[in-house]
């Protein structure tokens, strides 16, 4: 029987892949990955944590099997293949050589330093087309995912909260246990609340077998791709949740990196394109508080083995983090209108995150519900007739009956729209009174020319305006709101959004 250390030595001496170079080794809690040229090696260490078990070769190798299969549906280029590794009669250790299989291997196309998404939002360097693209990938992704229809989405939940209890209550010293039983009660009494919407995504089958890992540092731009990889393979139970949970990591890692921006692009792109998921928006920061929490006992459990000083200071900001993601916020109604090329999807991108709970406010754009109405893809042009009278009507009856159900749950919402007639203007309004919210409206203005120079240089996009478009709705435009406030947006994308916000302040708080 070959030695854990014996054969970690080994791969990483470079002996195993006739390197030439300096192998890398990355060690985590179950795995051990080696870095040669352009290939990475994985190993499962011979451990037994007790929810999961790589005690033996043979669980070792099921669990590389299944890594293999689970991850060739998002990241198909990037895992090639298992490998036994074997012992000969003289004793040497060769991938798929001759004599006994003592262990076996993963073997990965490496793909390059700095790919990772925890790198590169540490670095301020997550770019919109980016984002979009992971959000498009998710949501295909998701829509292929394996569904499990059950009707207890509320007692899966509840079940990993008291997990998350139980393990967090295991390091008093690290977690502060008041905090977390005040945590517990809290999350308990929002999953009590929205039961039956739990139950219900479950029997509509939007519990599927997900990622189950979703964090930043399981996904790579490969390619100019981003590229999820490295999934939760080793309990496919555990991996089978709500598919907006699974996207909760992703959003809860993003903010707590402050990058909140992010996270409400990707939330709102996600929505977009998956109109299944609109009824459960008020879901998100319980799905997000209770990933902070995973991440909590965690890093207390490094903490606990002696890992560095900052493990235990991130387990202690992953509790506090998991208590603000749930605080009660009053959902409030910002609208934002002017002509087409005045910026104000640009503007409710950049104030997004500003508003309402984790992670920010659900923009609804009229641009990307009359594709969604019309059954295409939101970057698909539309024909004229996707702009008649009666479209529009549809579009804008739709805009509001999506933000009157997104505040009813408690959520934040940002309307994104012309609002060029007094009665789409009143409409969205009354939307607010309903919900008894604070409302405010913004009327963006920039002259045609600048507005027909902005449309012409914009990339696809939603919108389907063009310069005669521009010009027509220079012509048409009626009146202009007199209760809402006026913002010229020829200045810069940063001035302009601080000017909205001192706008917005005193009207929303």
């Amino acid at each position: 029987m070959t030695d854990a250390s014996d054969l970690s030595q080994w791969l990483a001496s470079g002996e195993a892949f006739a390197a030439s170079g300096t192998v890398r080794r990355i060690d985590t809690h179950a795995a051990s990955i080696f870095l040669s040229g352009d290939t990475a090696w994985k190993i499962k260490r011979p451990v037994d944590l007790g929810y999961l078990d790589f005690s033996t070769p043979d669980k070792r190798r099921a669990a590389l099997d299944a890594e293999l299969k689970l991850n060739r549906r998002t990241a198909p280029d990037l895992y090639k293949a298992v490998h036994p590794v074997a012992r000969d009669q003289d004793g040497a250790l060769a991938i798929d050589g001759n004599g006994d299989v003592v262990d076996w291997i993963l073997e990965m196309r490496r793909f390059p330093d700095g790919a990772l998404w925890s790198d590169l939002a540490d670095a301020n360097a997550l770019e919109k087309a980016a984002l979009q693209k992971l959000a498009d990938t998710l949501v295909d992704f998701h829509s292929r995912s394996q569904i499990a229809w059950p009707g207890d989405g509320a007692d899966r939940i509840g079940q990993i909260v008291a997990g998350n209890a139980e393990a967090m209550a295991l390091y008093p010293d690290i977690l502060d246990p008041k905090s977390v039983s005040e945590l517990t009660e809290r999350l308990v009494r929002l999953i009590d609340h929205n039961s039956g919407l739990l139950d219900a995504r479950g029997k509509a089958g939007r519990i599927r077998h997900v990622h189950g890992d979703l964090h930043l540092a399981n996904i790579a731009t490969i390619d100019g791709v981003p590229t999820p990889f490295d999934c939760l393979e080793f309990d496919a139970e555990l991996a089978t949740t709500d598919i907006l949970y699974d996207l909760a990591f992703l959003l809860m890692d993003l903010w707590q990196r402050g990058r909140r921006r992010e996270a409400n692009m990707v939330f709102n792109r996600y929505l977009d394109l998956s109109p299944d998921d609109e009824g459960a928006v008020g879901l998100m920061p319980l799905f997000m508080s209770v990933r902070a929490c995973i991440r909590a006992h965690v890093s207390a459990a490094r903490a606990q083995r002696g890992g560095a000083g900052d493990v235990r200071e991130d387990a202690a900001h992953y509790l506090e983090l998991a208590c603000r993601l749930v605080i009660d916020e009053r959902p409030e109604l910002i609208a934002i209108g002017g002509l087409s090329g005045t910026g104000k999807s640009t503007l409710a991108r950049a104030l997004g995150a500003d508003f309402g709970r984790p992670p920010g406010a659900r923009i609804l754009r009229s641009d990307v519900l009359r594709k969604r109405l019309a059954g295409i893809f939101a970057e698909t042009p539309l024909p004229a007739s996707g702009y008649t009278p009666e479209a529009s009507h549809a579009t804008y009856r739709a805009l509001d009956g999506l933000a009157w159900a997104a505040l009813a749950a408690g959520h934040a919402v940002i309307a994104d729209a012309v609002f060029g007639l007094p009665e789409e203007r009143e409409a969205i309004e009354e939307v607010a009174r309903r919900a008894d919210c604070p409302f405010a409206g913004l009327w963006l203005e920039l002259a045609e020319e600048g507005r027909i120079t902005r449309v012409a240089e914009r990339p696809p996009d939603a919108s389907d305006a063009t310069a005669d478009v521009v010009r027509a709705q220079s012509q048409n435009l009626t009146s202009i709101p007199a209760n809402w406030a006026r913002l010229t947006s020829d200045a810069s994308l940063e001035t302009l959004a601080s000017s909205a916000r001192l706008l917005l302040d005193p009207l929303m708080r």
